[in-house]
């Protein structure tokens, strides 16, 4: 026979593996009628606690006295949209307020603006330039 807190604590923990799961973070893609399938991205935390004691008296040899206690949060903070015609791009929801998730969350436009710059400068530099007749 195996000891109640055990039984607690197992039954509690198997509540919160059905409700936090893979499906729970990465949602199910959702397609638009343009095509558009949009994917919604959360943030899940989650805590547990149990405890219990015994008093053993004359009258019960084994009393048992136990509770547990568990909390789940789940945050939606972005949006995968993938466009029909193969542009990719993540929603976010709320802002980060530490400087590293603000460098990582520039990332792709500052690879949008070099990429613009680079385009430019080549189309620049390929532009077939007309020099006026030479005239004696």
């Amino acid at each position: 026979m195996s000891h109640p807190i055990k039984d607690l604590m197992d039954s509690s923990i198997q509540n919160l593996h059905q409700l936090v799961d893979v499906n729970t973070i990465i949602g199910d893609p959702i397609t638009t009628p343009d095509g558009t399938t949009i994917i919604p991205v959360s943030k899940v935390a989650f805590g547990y606690g149990s405890g219990g004691s015994e008093f053993p008296s004359s009258k019960t040899p084994d009393p048992f006295g136990g509770g547990a206690g568990a909390g789940v949060t789940i945050q939606p903070i972005a949006f995968l949209v993938i466009k029909a015609g193969g542009g990719v791009q993540l929603l976010q929801l709320a802002t980060s307020s530490n400087t590293a998730d603000k460098v990582v969350n520039l990332v792709p436009e500052v690879i949008d603006k070099i990429t613009g710059i680079v385009q430019k400068s080549k189309e620049e530099k390929g532009a077939v330039r007309e020099e006026p007749p030479i005239t004696l």
